[in-house]
């Protein structure tokens, strides 16, 4: 008896999708519910769960196949071992224990080092192993001789460029073709323009040192700075409705609600998850929120509707190093924010010079829909809302 695998039902705006990975060979024994294969769409990566006990009988779509909805890419079969146990009248012997499951950027850093994938220790969700994982594993421990006599068996030879010289040509990944795709549309269809400004962060460092104890005690997560800026740029929005709209043919439409996006950067690129009715949210709920969805999004876990919609876009440079940057605008939003690096600079302050924490700000914004008055006020009214952090809370 086989069982058809099928790809997942894709929503309206996914076309198709491009076989990942194969989890299973043929002949594998396979558990019902246990993950066969990975899907990769411009958006997600979906998963393909077995549908019954049995074993892999067939692949019909080998990996890099372009698949659509509902697509049949291969077929289950009867367990070969259950069978034959079934006809001595023995129970069936217990499959050996597999290595946690890779995601796929630490599953190819496993391969490119020949590592031993059952070695290494996964801290993602059901204890996948991440790319981060692979690192440290590589940092702490020495790699196996066997995998040291696969390499030098058989050594990685770079492909050959122009002139001889070595170079390594891969295919786009549909996350990054898509991701190519939105942010030239933004350079060709927006009027982008960028303001600058500077906020002086002592007042939510000292706040935050004050607090930071008792708040993780309370809520089981740090407080972090995004919940500040979350909290300001809400605010902000609320006096300046322009930077909270956006373009749709030749209206322009006022979001009445705050769904703010918060960039992340991911093993398959940039993707920007949405905090829903962030203005109804508590600064504790705002940091597990932001959490949860940076540890799913490193284990490519995030649902379509996370990633969907959102009026206005927060990315945060500084956690790279960033002194300074013009955020580019995320599709159909007019305006992003761009966070940069904390570094201690000389300022005046009442006629004195003094050593502050200073962070730049920018704001990209769409000059079809928001005036030069309108997003200088815009940064303003977040910069005096950190440097004051009481602001937030009596929402002043």
């Amino acid at each position: 008896m086989t069982t058809d695998i099928t790809v997942p039902v894709f929503p309206e705006s996914v076309a198709d999708g491009t076989v990942l990975s194969w989890r299973k060979q043929p002949g594998e024994p396979v558990r019902r519910g246990e993950l066969l294969a990975e899907i990769e769409t411009d958006k997600v990566v979906f998963e393909v769960p077995a549908a019954a006990d049995g074993a892999l009988a067939e692949i019909l779509a080998p990996v890099g196949a372009t698949v659509v909805s509902g697509q049949v890419i291969g077929r289950l079969g009867d367990a070969p071992g259950r069978a034959r146990a079934a006809d001595a009248g023995t129970p069936a012997a217990a499959p050996a224990p597999k290595a946690a499951a890779a995601m796929p950027a630490a599953r190819k850093l496993i391969e490119e080092r020949g590592l031993e994938a059952a070695k290494i220790q996964g801290s993602g969700r059901d204890g996948r192993v991440l790319k981060e994982d692979v690192l440290k594993h590589i940092e702490t421990t020495t790699p196996a001789p066997a995998a040291q006599a696969v390499s030098a068996r058989a050594p990685a030879a770079p492909a050959v460029g122009p002139e001889g010289r070595p170079q390594k040509r891969v295919p786009m990944t549909r996350l990054r073709a898509r991701i190519a795709e939105r942010l030239v549309e933004a350079q060709r269809t927006a009027a982008i323009l960028t303001t600058f400004n500077e906020v002086n962060m002592q007042p939510v460092m000292e706040l935050r040192a004050r607090h930071r104890e008792r708040f993780e005690q309370e809520y089981g997560v740090r407080l972090g700075f995004m919940s500040f800026f979350v909290k300001a740029a809400v605010e902000a929005l609320r006096r300046f409705p322009e930077v909270n709209a956006s373009v749709d043919g030749h209206d322009i439409v006022y979001h009445g609600f705050y769904d703010i996006g918060i960039a992340v950067s991911s093993p398959r690129g940039l993707v920007v998850p949405v905090l829903r009715d962030a203005d109804q949210l508590s600064m504790a709920q705002i940091e597990v929120r932001i959490k949860d969805l940076g540890e799913r999004a490193q284990e490519a876990k995030l649902a379509l509707e996370e990633i969907s919609g959102g009026t206005f876009s927060i990315t945060n440079g500084g956690v790279f190093g960033s002194l300074l940057s013009t955020p580019i605008l995320n599709p159909p939003q007019a305006a992003i924010l761009g966070m940069h690096k904390i570094q201690e600079r000389p300022v005046a302050e009442n006629g004195q010079v003094a050593i502050r924490p200073m962070m730049y700000l920018a704001l990209s914004y769409d000059h079809r829909l928001i005036d030069g008055r309108e997003a200088v006020q815009f940064l303003v009214a977040i910069k005096e809302s950190l440097e004051d952090p009481a602001r937030l809370l009596l929402e002043v």
